[in-house]
């Protein structure tokens, strides 16, 4: 895989990204929710004189988990099956470049462009918050940006995935709502449920729970800036008490590895397809 390359199709890719309407329409969206939640707990705060970083991180968990996940299904769904419908998949890959190269480029680009849209929102939503904050809280809160960047990367790796199995950008795009739907239907209520139903114990349901990169980015981020999970309930404890300090490493690799995971078949599938 050549460097300069890489960087040449990273670069086209981060242009066609934030030339995406439907990507800065996403952009602007969450910076203006971000900004109204973090106005809020400003306002909720008004009694006690300031407003914690930490809470205002924590009630962007749930936009972080709706919103985040379902535009990187999208932006990588439509990355390559959309250029194989317009026939430019087959004039790129006409070029000196691999398609390793391809793949991996635009992986980073829409990644890239996603976790920069999500730097702005939670950098406005930190810029209006009063107060000061210690230095646990900052690197609490910097711990969930990290987190945060790596649910965004994992989306636009199963969007690849789905992109380079799918023949055209609509059956591509159906398919990443469908599997945005399912990860959240298998979140807090399908686990509930499926609990309830199987009468599953703490380690089982913990088992179900790191399964799904969106409950292994929110049980992360409650530890990071609640420093515990008992609003989880039991679930939430076992986990403390089974993790302890490795929760939040252990977490993170596992969203280390939905990056790469399908990222890696999404290459080997376009290298063994082609173009067409």
């Amino acid at each position: 895989m050549k460097v300069h390359s890489l960087l040449v199709l990273t670069a086209k890719e981060l242009r066609d990204a934030w030339r995406n309407r439907w990507f800065l329409a996403f952009a602007g969206t969450f910076t203006v929710l971000a900004l109204a939640m973090s106005w809020i707990s400003v306002a909720g705060a008004a009694g006690t004189g300031f407003a914690s970083l930490g809470r205002t991180a924590a009630s962007l968990v749930s936009l972080v988990m709706l919103i985040v996940p379902l535009t990187g299904l999208v932006l990588g769904a439509t990355a390559i099956a959309g250029e194989r419908e317009r026939g430019s998949l087959l004039y790129l890959m006409a070029q000196p470049v691999s398609a390793g190269e391809v793949v991996v480029a635009k992986f980073l680009g829409a990644a890239g462009a996603l976790v920069t849209a999500l730097l702005v929102g939670f950098g406005v939503a930190a810029v209006v918050i009063s107060g000061e904050a210690s230095a646990a809280t900052i690197a609490g809160f910097l711990g969930y940006l990290g987190l945060a960047a790596l649910v965004a990367a994992a989306s636009v790796s199963l969007g690849l995935l789905l992109s380079a199995l799918s023949p055209g950008s609509s059956l591509a795009s159906g398919a990443a709502l469908m599997t945005w739907l399912v990860l959240v239907l298998l979140g807090d209520l399908g686990l509930m449920g499926t609990s309830l139903v199987l009468r599953l114990d703490g380690r089982q349901l913990l088992t179900l729970a790191l399964l799904n990169p969106l409950e292994e980015f929110k049980i992360g981020s409650l530890a990071l800036l609640r420093g515990g999970l008992e609003v989880l309930g039991p679930g939430g404890q076992f986990a403390d008490r089974a993790l302890g300090p490795w929760l939040v490493p252990a977490l993170a690799a596992g969203l280390l590895l939905w990056c790469l995971v399908p990222l890696t078949l999404a290459v080997l599938v376009v290298r063994r397809r082609g173009p067409l």
